[in-house]
């Protein structure tokens, strides 16, 4: 072959691989994807890929943007599992009992929940980890999936539906501060160190769900009369100011599991002062706000009510 074919032959098979539009998912940290227009879609070192199932709340079936199919394991974290039994002695301070292995499944099938809520059908970023293996032992991919700007990963650990899978990535020290965080607040999972009474539903009166004393979840109401969907209204969230001071509400999220939210308006709390927040529609007063919802959000076999300060700082969370 003379020089002038050889050059030729280089050439094509330069631009089929740039036709080709996705990454070799063990080659390189991310690889620059291509759209049909050749926009690269390659973002901080990830790339760009739609969540087509979810399969628990740590495996998710990914596509390419050219279709190619894959199996993403969420890297460092593991969550209760809803289609085999769940093993409590690898949840700390979970006890190993039956009840303990039923809490487990109960918070394995929120976060299955959870994932569907915030991934399916959505277009995500796949990043992976310089010191972990790009696949684990049953060839899936190992990385995180970054939506709206945040780690999913790390996440499911925050909200306690996830514990830190001890293994080698360069996130394991802040996965392990945020694990540690939600188990000293009892938050999802970890309340079933407590709790145990898989599938029945209580609703605190009084007392604790404070993270820093300002604020605390003093009632929970998630059994409406009737048909809870049917009845918005009959299901709401009591919040009180614990502290010494008057307590500005505007702009604060109160939020369950499955990621609904409710931004509050112009709401102002004297010490003692409480206000209760409705699920329904009505005209929002002094001690009462109305999230707007025709459908119910408070599970009635138990979730979390989490109240986050407008830079995202968690103040008050509670689970039942």
């Amino acid at each position: 072959m003379d020089r002038g074919l050889a050059a030729l032959v280089l050439a094509l098979l330069a631009v089929l691989a740039g036709c080709a539009g996705v990454p070799a998912p063990d080659a390189g940290t991310g690889g620059a994807v291509a759209d049909s227009d050749g926009t690269p879609t390659a973002v901080d070192d990830g790339v760009r890929v739609t969540v087509v199932r979810v399969v628990d709340g740590d495996t998710m079936e990914i596509r390419y943007r050219n279709g190619t199919a894959d199996t993403v394991r969420l890297l460092g974290v593991d969550t209760p599992e809803v289609h085999s039994a769940n093993t409590p002695d690898e949840f700390e301070g979970i006890p190993e009992t039956a009840a303990g292995e039923r809490c487990l499944r109960r918070y394995g099938e929120r976060a299955s929940a959870f994932a569907t809520e915030r991934l399916a059908n959505e277009t995500v970023v796949l990043r992976f980890d310089a010191e972990s293996d790009r696949r684990g032992y049953y060839g899936r991919l190992l990385g995180y999936l970054v939506v709206d700007g945040e780690n999913f990963n790390r996440l499911l650990l925050t909200e306690g539906l996830a514990r830190v899978y001890d293994s080698r990535f360069a996130e394991r020290e802040r996965f392990y501060e945020a694990e540690s965080t939600a188990r000293e607040a009892g938050t999802g999972l970890w309340a079933c160190a407590t709790d145990t009474a898989a599938g029945t539903t209580t609703t605190p009166t009084s007392g604790a769900g404070s993270a820093d004393g300002r604020l605390r979840v003093v009632e929970v109401n998630a059994d409406a009369p009737g048909d809870d969907n049917e009845n918005p209204n009959g299901e709401y969230v009591v919040l009180e100011n614990a502290g010494d001071e008057r307590f500005d509400l505007s702009g604060w999220r109160v939020t369950d599991e499955a990621g609904h939210a409710y931004t509050f308006g112009d709401v102002t709390l004297d010490p003692g002062e409480r206000v209760t927040l409705y699920t329904g529609s009505g005209s929002d007063t002094t001690g009462s706000v109305y999230w707007g919802r025709s459908s119910a959000v408070w599970n009635n076999g138990g979730d979390t009510v989490t109240v986050r300060a407008p830079d995202g700082d968690v103040v008050a969370r509670r689970s039942y």
